[in-house]
């Protein structure tokens, strides 16, 4: 998925108004876009052949690039049964088809328009609660499920560096210190004596952070929050995959687009690059999806563990046709599905929403095809409301 990411670390407090959209913004956001088309002539000999990227990406292979598409669909699919599971969790049951929806709708509004991840927080904040959820399950939905993904991602990552033979020793050598503090930590807290002096000062250090003015507000939410989840140690461990879930298949669509050309790279590079191509995203937030960002650092990642430029240029290219532009198209049409569109005639707006509908139960009637599926629950009826 692209929303990064969704990715997915700050996730802003849903305001009780959507949002003006910033004039400034969207100047600035396209002033930063004209600005990296800009440079291209200036970095032409570094730039691949487009020529050449073409022939590549024309002559992929058509089952690997299958194999993206289910991935990525596989992956907002996590996402959205993510978010449908802490409803579940808070009481609420939401039809699949809505859940991805608001999936897909969410993730194209927080891509594609300045201020959008702003955007897409109030968007889903107010389609769970239309789809009858209180505001502080709504709240808590949102912030829960922003730290579960951030949490995954944060996993991922250093797995990638602990398994990758180049980047094991430094990673090793930055997490020892910390690992050695940790293990001091618990063995002196075993101790009663100990964990009371230890305890006393970390629990002061803690009420002292969440009184802070700009931190007590969420704190408070993500309180209330866990007292109206309430999630069983079944929903834990089911949040747990499917977050990493969201990220592997992300990661498993870029592996098999670099595949599909030809290019022969370990999956922990593929990883490795694809988190050096996520932080160079996070890096210029008003690029719309990071573009630009994301794909000049994800082929320099991949020609780093041993891709030509030519080939890696094209599987960034298809990586990035299907992770980004189909899934923001998709993410419109499901937009329209949920009545949030422009004023249009009631026929127009009637094709419009059965062909979202129909493009949004097509991706959704992939995730059947992911191993996750097996381990979910039937879908209960949606709520109906008068």
């Amino acid at each position: 998925m692209t929303e990064v990411i969704q990715a997915p670390a700050h996730i802003p407090a849903p305001p009780a108004e959507r949002p003006r959209r910033s004039r400034r913004g969207l100047i600035v956001q396209w002033a930063l876009l004209a600005g990296v088309i800009a440079t291209i002539p200036l970095l032409r000999d570094q730039l691949p052949d487009l020529g050449t990227v073409w022939t590549a990406a024309r002559s992929a292979d058509p089952t690997w690039l299958l194999l993206v598409v289910l991935a990525e669909a596989a992956s907002m699919a996590a996402f959205a049964r993510l978010q449908r599971r802490l409803l579940r969790a808070g009481g609420l049951r939401v039809s699949r088809r809505r859940a991805f929806a608001i999936t897909y709708a969410g993730n194209a509004l927080s891509t594609s328009l300045p201020a959008g991840p702003a955007v897409s927080v109030v968007f889903t904040f107010q389609q769970f609660r239309r789809s009858g959820a209180t505001a502080r399950l709504a709240t808590a939905v949102i912030i829960v499920g922003g730290i579960v993904t951030s949490t995954a991602y944060t996993a991922i990552g250093l797995l990638a560096l602990l398994a990758d033979p180049y980047a094991r020793g430094p990673a090793l050598t930055a997490l020892a210190g910390p690992a050695v503090a940790a293990a001091v930590l618990l063995l002196a807290l075993r101790r009663p004596a100990l964990r009371a002096r230890i305890t006393r000062p970390l629990r002061r250090l803690a009420r002292a952070i969440t009184a802070h003015p700009k931190v007590a507000p969420w704190a408070q939410r993500l309180r209330e929050g866990m007292e109206v989840l309430r999630p069983t140690r079944r929903d834990w461990a089911m949040l747990a995959i499917l977050a990493s879930l969201n990220w592997l298949f992300d990661i498993l669509a870029l592996f098999a687009a670099a595949s599909a050309v030809g290019i022969d790279v370990a999956p922990t590079g593929v990883t490795l690059a694809y988190f050096a191509a996520q932080a160079a995203g996070s890096l210029l937030p008003l690029l719309p999806g990071g573009i630009g960002a994301i794909e000049s650092s994800m082929a320099a990642g991949l020609v780093a563990f041993g891709a030509t430029l030519a080939p890696a240029g094209a599987a960034v290219g298809l990586y990035r046709l299907f992770s980004y532009w189909m899934v923001v198209a998709v993410g419109w049409l499901a937009w329209l599905t949920l009545q949030e569109g422009p004023r249009l005639s009631t026929r127009t707006r009637r094709w419009l929403t059965a062909t979202g509908q129909g493009v949004v139960a097509g991706f959704g009637s992939l995730a059947f095809l992911t191993p996750y599926n097996a381990v979910q629950a039937p879908a209960p009826a949606e709520p109906r409301h008068s």
